[in-house]
């Protein structure tokens, strides 16, 4: 059975997600999103510097979530989300999978840090405004990818748990403006699903 290292609002809520979404069985270890879990030496072995998600499928132990959630779709699925490498969506497909953590994730975790992490004498609202212009320029090209779709490529793919999470959590911060229509209706199609809501949830 797959098992899940887990801390709550973290990038595993992806893959609790994508799980769910398949319907696969799978056990799941959440742990306290705090160093003295994170960083104890049991943790350690799974993942050296200590962060979630990590993934064990029998002699399979695997961490970073794009990686998780491009192993569990060609292991776990027959073909599902995922556009075949012929497909001319294929392309894009990559490409918005890979743009999450390239373009959208950078600054939202400089946000985090700013506002959350840091004590509020080591926090600099310079780093802080840049990161939330920076990441609100992030998500035009998603905005505008989306108009006219339901989902980033046109139907649920793998793309959506990587930008899709990354858009809820920026929408979360307050960086998705008003007139990002088709952002907002996006995470609201996503925060629709039960799977979705259980991977935010977890």
């Amino acid at each position: 059975m797959l098992k899940l290292h887990h801390a709550p609002n973290s990038r595993a809520g992806r893959i609790v997600w994508l799980l769910e979404e398949l319907g696969l069985d799978y056990e799941l270890n959440r742990m306290d999103f705090h160093p003295k879990a994170l960083k104890s030496d049991e943790h350690r072995a799974r993942h050296p510097l200590g962060r979630v998600p990590v993934l064990e499928d029998g002699d399979v132990m695997l961490y970073e979530s794009g990686a998780i959630v491009e192993y569990i779709i060609a292991r776990h699925t027959d073909g599902a989300l995922k556009p075949a490498v012929e497909s001319p969506l294929f392309p894009e497909y990559l490409q918005w999978f890979h743009y999450c953590e390239g373009m959208v994730m950078p600054p939202v975790n400089t946000i985090v840090v700013q506002t959350l992490l840091l004590p509020p004498e080591r926090r600099s609202e310079e780093a802080l405004g840049q990161a939330q212009r920076l990441l609100t320029k992030a998500l035009a090209p998603v905005n505008d990818a989306l108009e006219g779709r339901e989902y980033m490529i046109g139907d649920l793919s793998g793309a959506d748990f990587m930008i899709g999470h990354a858009s809820f959590m920026s929408r979360r911060l307050g960086c998705v403006p008003e007139e990002m229509t088709h952002l907002h209706g996006y995470v609201e199609r996503l925060e629709a699903r039960p799977a979705f809501v259980k991977g935010i949830e977890t």
